[in-house]
């Protein structure tokens, strides 16, 4: 009885971790645009008093992000169990891992901008954070979200739906990148929506042999 609630507990684990990572990093990039809505390329370099708070509470926020992550990636790929094909799966954990690290170090640069009087620092760190969030992160999560999708399609843990979007969005992120302002909020758009569609009881299917 005690293993049947384990496994009970994994998919509401994974549902509250997806919207709890949606909502921490959707709410930390709207602050780091807000704040800084040139980007990279914004013609102020400098940031006054309002700015660097909204860019110090956005960054007091990613660590949390990148935890609740982990933990929904970990979840999500529980659900597979011995039924993981372990190309993809290796795929998904692999871009899962070098998002987080690409979002720390982009959070890590990003934090030049608190630095009072070092306009060429909040330069070269502005930019290096957008490149890292926008080129290789974003990417990161345009991988993670179609091996997640692949994941689901092929265990029937995700209705078609889903699984559509899912590749249509990792595709998006994958040729869009950094030319569409606000792209960002794609992954943790779709991260809350896979986190609602398992806490509202769509869970994985536990039949894959059945399946051809």
């Amino acid at each position: 009885m005690q293993r049947k609630h384990k496994r009970l507990a994994t998919p509401r684990a994974a549902g509250v971790a997806g919207v709890v990572f949606a909502v921490l990093l959707a709410t930390a990039i709207v602050l780091m645009r807000l704040a800084l809505p040139g980007g990279a390329d914004g013609s102020d370099m400098t940031a006054d008093a309002g700015q660097r708070s909204a860019v110090r509470t956005a960054l007091e926020l990613l660590p949390f992000a990148g935890i609740a992550f982990l933990w929904f990636m970990g979840a999500l790929r529980e659900q597979a169990g011995e039924h993981e094909d372990r190309f993809v799966s290796t795929v998904f954990l692999g871009s899962g891992i070098v998002f987080v690290a690409t979002l720390f170090g982009a959070a890590a640069a990003a934090g030049t901008v608190l630095a009072e009087g070092s306009s060429q620092g909040s330069a070269f760190g502005r930019h290096f954070a957008y490149d890292l969030l926008t080129t290789y992160a974003l990417r990161m999560a345009a991988v993670f979200i179609i091996t997640t999708s692949t994941i689901g399609r092929r265990l029937g843990a995700l209705p078609r739906p889903l699984v559509v979007l899912g590749y249509l969005a990792g595709l998006a992120l994958l040729a869009v990148g950094a030319n569409v302002p606000w792209c960002e909020l794609v992954f943790p758009a779709w991260a809350l929506i896979i986190g609602l569609n398992i806490l509202w009881g769509r869970r994985p299917a536990a039949r894959p042999a059945d399946r051809p």
